[in-house]
């Protein structure tokens, strides 16, 4: 699979950059690229902000991901879907290196 030069990766790592997470998605759509982001680490809390429904609906179902692994680190049930996701976007840290070889552009916060 070759990266798509017109699909924005973004891995998120720290709680505290929903507000970028958010405007750089809304501005890479805005300009018609997708987007892909994983949220691994503390940054899987952002899950439960209603900042994360509106990430949601900017990204295609398959574009928007969490690492169960960590999710469940952070003291979540994995069974507890975050609103805007699928128990199928609760994925493995393999998903990154997926993302990797997708996204023409990558974006770590």
């Amino acid at each position: 699979m070759s990266a798509d030069p017109n699909k924005l990766g973004i891995f998120v790592t720290s709680p505290q950059h929903m507000r970028h997470v958010l405007g750089v998605t809304q501005a890479a759509v805005r300009v018609g690229m997708k987007a892909a982001v994983f949220f691994t680490f503390k940054a899987v809390h952002l899950a439960k902000t209603p900042e994360f429904v509106k990430l949601a609906n900017l990204c295609d179902i398959k574009d928007l991901s969490i690492c169960a692994a960590s999710y469940q680190c952070e003291g979540y049930d994995v069974e507890d879907v975050p609103k805007g996701i699928t128990g199928k976007q609760m994925a493995t840290q393999a998903y990154h290196g997926v993302l990797l070889e997708e996204c023409g552009k990558y974006l770590v916060l």
